[in-house]
């Protein structure tokens, strides 16, 4: 009986498939999948820009948005609203200065339009607080006669 043809030989690596990915030899050799690399755009002002300090949906923190959640509901009527600004302001029911309003912070299925009820809670806005900012922004009544706009880009008229 022969040993070598009988018994398994037991490899310590292995096998290679042709799928299967090898070591580079030098770091030299690495380089990025093609997918890796895109252009980018030549904008001029790449690398300029300045982010909002409005906080956002997407920035508030959390004790912010906490704090926003207690507070009372107020309700009033949309002075403005710029979908392609991503912004606009509510005009208070119980008079007062005009709240600002952030497209991140529009609860439901319509674009806010000039007219339109609105319910909402308030938020200060950073670094100095001074400012409020309204948040949950609800529509509870649109405005009578218009065309309202869905986030989708519907147009329904009312």
């Amino acid at each position: 009986m022969s040993s070598d043809a009988s018994s398994p030989v037991k490899s310590t690596t292995p096998p290679l498939s042709p799928l299967s990915p090898v070591s580079p030899v030098s770091p030299s050799s690495l380089r990025l999948p093609a997918c890796r690399q895109r252009d980018r755009s030549p904008s001029p002002m790449r690398g300029y820009l300045i982010p909002s300090p409005l906080p956002t949906r997407r920035n508030r923190t959390c004790s912010a948005a906490a704090r926003a959640a207690e507070g009372p509901v107020f309700t009033g009527v949309c002075k403005c609203f710029s979908r392609s600004k991503g912004h606009g302001f509510i005009t208070p029911s119980d008079g007062g200065n005009d709240i600002f309003v952030h497209i991140s912070d529009v609860d439901g299925e319509y674009v806010p339009m000039e007219g339109d009820e609105v319910s909402y809670k308030i938020c200060s806005i950073p670094p100095k607080h001074e400012k409020i900012q309204a948040v949950e922004v609800t529509i509870t009544h649109l405005a009578p006669g218009t065309k309202h706009e869905t986030w989708s880009g519907a147009v329904v008229e009312t």
